[in-house]
């Protein structure tokens, strides 16, 4: 059975199997976009610590 998936970054179809080599993205160019946000910080993974570049790491 196959599965069809939204597109993270357009919201097209895509189909999820072999024959859709970038999924979950629907192309090369939403892959990339999203890519983007993340290299930019537009998108983050929450978290409850606070650090900054500050803080020592050595702990």
């Amino acid at each position: 059975m196959t599965s069809v998936v939204k597109c993270p970054t357009c919201g097209n179809d895509v189909v999820w199997g072999e024959t859709s080599p970038h999924r979950p993205f629907c192309c090369k160019r939403c892959q990339l976009i999203d890519l983007g946000e993340w290299a930019d910080e537009d998108k983050h993974i929450p978290s409850n610590d606070d650090l900054s570049e500050s803080d020592d790491w050595s702990e």
